[in-house]
C-alpha cells in the first residue's frame, strides 16, 4: 500500500469532530484539549486521508489508562521512544489508517509546535501549497508499505516543518 496524497476534502473537519466526540466520551476530564492538526485541518491542503488528533493531557505517565481507554474504539499504540513526549496510537490496526493520535503535555513544547505549524499553514497559503507539493513528492519516493517507509517519509518533512516553526516562532 503506498502513500497516498488525495486533494482535500471538506469532509474532514466533520470526520474530526465526530471523533472528538468518541475521545471525549471515554477519556472524559484526562483531554485537557483535542485538536485536529495535520494536513487534513487546513482546508485547501493536499493530504494523506488520515485525520490528525492531538489530545492535551496533565501527564503523559503513565500512558496505560490512556491506552486501556482508547482500544474499544479500535486504537492501537505503537510503542516508541517518542513516547515520553509525544505516544502515538492509530486506528485500525493494519495499514492504511484512518485516524492518528498523538497525546502530548498541555502547555508543553510539543503541544505548542504542533498547533504553530497548522496554524500557520492555515494563515499562509503559499507555505501551504509549497507543503502540500513537497509530499507529493515525497510520497513518489516512499512506498509506504512498512512501518520503516512511512517513518522516512514522515522524517523528509522535517526539514520544512523546522522552517516553519523558525517563522512562526519570530515576533
Amino acid at each position: 500500500m503506498a502513500i497516498d496524497v488525495v486533494q482535500y476534502n471538506p469532509t474532514w473537519p466533520a470526520a474530526f469532530e465526530e471523533e472528538r466526540r468518541r475521545l471525549s466520551r471515554v477519556l472524559g476530564p484526562w483531554a485537557i484539549r483535542i485538536d485536529h492538526h495535520g494536513s487534513t485541518a487546513v482546508p485547501g491542503l493536499a493530504a494523506k486521508p488520515i485525520i490528525d488528533i492531538q489530545i492535551s493531557v496533565v501527564a503523559l505517565d503513565p500512558l496505560t489508562p490512556f491506552i486501556d481507554a482508547l482500544v474499544p474504539l479500535g486504537y492501537v499504540h505503537v510503542a516508541h521512544p517518542d513516547d515520553e513526549r509525544c505516544p502515538f496510537l492509530h486506528r485500525p490496526s493494519e495499514w492504511p489508517h484512518t485516524h492518528h493520535l498523538h497525546f502530548v503535555r498541555t502547555g508543553s513544547g510539543e503541544e505548542w509546535a504542533t498547533l504553530a505549524f497548522r496554524d500557520y499553514l492555515r494563515s499562509h497559503p503559499d507555505a501551504a501549497a509549497e507543503y502540500g507539493s513537497l509530499k507529493r513528492e515525497l510520497a513518489t519516493r516512499h512506498r509506504g508499505d512498512t512501518f520503516a517507509s512511512r517513518e522516512a517519509y514522515a522524517a523528509a518533512k522535517s526539514a520544512f516543518v523546522a522552517h516553519v516553526l523558525s517563522i512562526a516562532r519570530s515576533p
